[in-house]
């Protein structure tokens, strides 16, 4: 069976997918993600810095599921870490990208987005691998050494890791399905092309797939 087909067809249960909350994350950029993960027969569990609610950009409270320190990467399919003013604030995210590393040091993937992936070179996880962010002076203000492997791309996978700037959430997503094997191929790009490009043949694609 492969990766797409829904849960609950005798398929064995996916391990979560954890989305990092906290206070100032912008709630936009990880909704294609988290919602077709869901549908695709993920878990989804949002990790914040305790258990105490945190309230995004947009206003909206959310309770995590778990705190950070109780987040093992052996438990999880994927790390997704949103942008959030705090990551160009203060050093209070920093501990999210000591994760990303557990995490990718595991063997785990990670997803990072909009100021996340700023946490992420700081903490030299982009020093190695190809990524994207907003625009490459974004990055190079942190000081990291990885300017070499800035791609100007929507969304860049290498190594374990999706990268993507804050105009990209569809990109994002689309990488994210592509790792885990959610959708591929003509699928894929047809889902791409529906929610990013309103290409109303795509959708006869995704139809016809059971989509």
């Amino acid at each position: 069976m492969n990766a797409t087909a829904e849960a609950g067809t005798g398929s064995a249960p996916r391990k979560p997918v954890h989305l990092a909350v906290y206070d100032t994350f912008a709630d936009w950029e990880t909704g294609h993600t988290t919602a077709h993960l869901a549908r695709a027969g993920y878990p989804i569990r949002t990790v914040g810095p305790g258990r105490e609610h945190v309230t995004t950009i947009g206003g909206l409270r959310v309770q995590p599921d778990l705190a950070l320190d109780e987040l093992r990467p052996e438990d999880s399919s994927l790390l997704v870490l949103t942008g959030a003013d705090l990551w160009d604030t203060s050093e209070d995210l920093a501990p999210f990208a000591r994760t990303a590393r557990a995490f990718l040091d595991a063997g785990v993937p990670v997803a990072a987005i909009c100021g996340a992936t700023a946490g992420l070179a700081r903490e030299g996880l982009l020093d190695d691998r190809d990524h994207t962010s907003a625009v490459s002076f974004y990055l190079a203000a942190t000081g990291y050494r990885g300017g070499e492997r800035y791609i100007d791309a929507d969304a860049v996978t290498d190594g374990g890791l999706v990268t993507a700037g804050p105009t990209e959430p569809v990109a994002f997503a689309r990488e994210v399905f592509r790792l885990l094997g959610v959708y591929e191929g003509e699928v894929l790009d047809a889902w791409y092309r529906l929610f990013h490009d309103s290409d109303a043949e795509a959708y006869a694609v995704l139809e016809k797939a059971g989509r």
